[in-house]
């Protein structure tokens, strides 16, 4: 069976399909309504907030003190209209596969030999994740760099997010989309491209390595979610670092019941989320992290929880982990070991993969690097590292 034999089984065996004819690529502009924005402030200005244990213990989850900080904020202070004209300012498009309409950005470069580059946002993000390395990677020399490290950029919206959103149907998990990420690559002629992706779109990253579509090179992440499979062998091949990886393994499962609800209820949660912004802000406390330190600022934060509150996609982004539990649980069909060369960039105050773990799923680990600064966000919190793993990561395999 070719690759292309097995991108269609996939979708006969596993997926609900939809036939469309339509694969134009559309120009798209958005602005949001100023009846939108008063209304948000509106709310805002109306919020009833809860209370919350005497001395505000964060083990309880979002400080009502800083919530609300941020939402005065959000309210009085942050520009919406600023942030919408940067992300305007890219080039954005939309198409429809497998039934499902699919917003992204495609910058081309100016360079010749410019190297194509999917990469893929996670939740709670957004494609504006990628803002700050798009002008790095399409143009190098302009930031320092060299010109034959030059990538052309597609940033899509996972579908249910932003602007992709909401979706049609149910089962658009990361494989699903993995699939329609190799379509898009092809529908804009690249024979030929890497991918990249953070938190869910590491999934997508891994899912595309094990798809092993025709013209993938390679797909980097910034972390490989494989955990211990029970056997104590796997523990006697660890070291001090990789125990420590595993604290930290702990101490992030105290602070993920958001992954707990949206991959078993994730309806039930929606209807709060589309009816409060305080409800959609607090929810984002994994980027937020209302209790501890971040190098994202408010502005940042408060971009992404706008998208979310002005397209209501809370719900529908939510859906994802509900997707991949299902995919995951036996829906999925074939091999789940990853053949293709992947690389691993690490950050300090991030999940730490673990290597023994991860080269059990993923048989082509080619490159582990760690770095001593940065998060769960890199994208955003250090962009210039992150460009700087994927010019490396990818010279060799242009």
């Amino acid at each position: 069976m070719t690759n292309s034999e097995a991108i269609t089984a996939i979708h006969q065996t596993t997926f609900p399909t939809t036939e469309v004819s339509d694969e134009q690529i559309r120009p798209f502009t958005f602005s949001i309504p100023a009846a939108d924005l008063d209304d948000l402030r509106d709310r805002l200005a109306r919020t009833r907030y809860t209370t919350e244990v005497p001395g505000g213990d964060p083990a309880y989850g979002a400080s009502l003190t800083k919530v609300r900080e941020m939402a005065e904020y959000w309210r009085d202070e942050f520009d919406w209209r600023a942030v919408e004209a940067r992300l305007a300012a890219f080039p954005h498009f939309t198409t429809t596969i497998d039934g499902q309409p699919i917003h992204f950005l495609h910058v081309r470069s100016a360079e010749p030999n410019a190297f194509p580059i999917v990469l893929t946002h996670g939740w709670p993000g957004s494609f504006a994740e990628f803002a700050d390395m798009i002008g790095p990677l399409v143009d190098p020399v302009a930031y320092g760099g060299r010109a034959e490290d030059a990538f052309h950029v597609v940033v899509p919206s996972f579908p249910g997010y932003a602007f992709s959103g909401p979706v049609t149907e149910a089962g658009w998990g990361s494989a699903r989309v993995a699939a329609a990420w190799d379509t898009l690559m092809k529908r804009l002629g690249y024979a030929r491209y890497g991918a990249h992706g953070g938190d869910g779109g590491s999934f997508v990253g891994r899912e595309l390595g094990i798809l092993a579509p025709d013209g993938l090179v390679g797909t980097h992440v910034l972390q490989l979610f494989s955990f211990p499979s029970g056997d104590p062998a796997e523990f006697e091949q660890l070291g001090p670092k990789d125990f420590e990886a595993l604290e930290i393994l702990k101490d992030f499962g105290e602070i993920s019941a958001f992954s707990a609800l949206q991959s078993t209820r994730p309806q039930t949660l929606a209807h709060a989320l589309a009816d409060s912004p305080v409800g959609q802000l607090a929810w984002n406390e994994l980027m937020a992290t209302f209790d501890r330190p971040t190098e994202l600022t408010r502005d940042q934060i408060l971009t992404h929880v706008s998208l979310y509150w002005f397209t209501n996609t809370a719900g529908s982004s939510a859906r994802q982990y509900k997707e991949d539990a299902r995919f995951n649980a036996g829906e999925g069909v074939g091999a789940r070991i990853n053949h293709a060369p992947t690389r691993v960039s690490i950050f300090k105050n991030d999940f730490r993969s673990i290597r023994v773990f991860a080269e059990r799923d993923n048989d082509q680990i080619v490159f582990w690097k760690e770095h001593e600064v940065g998060g769960h966000f890199a994208a955003m919190e250090v962009p210039e590292v992150l460009v700087g793993d994927l010019r490396e990561f990818f010279r060799p395999l242009r």
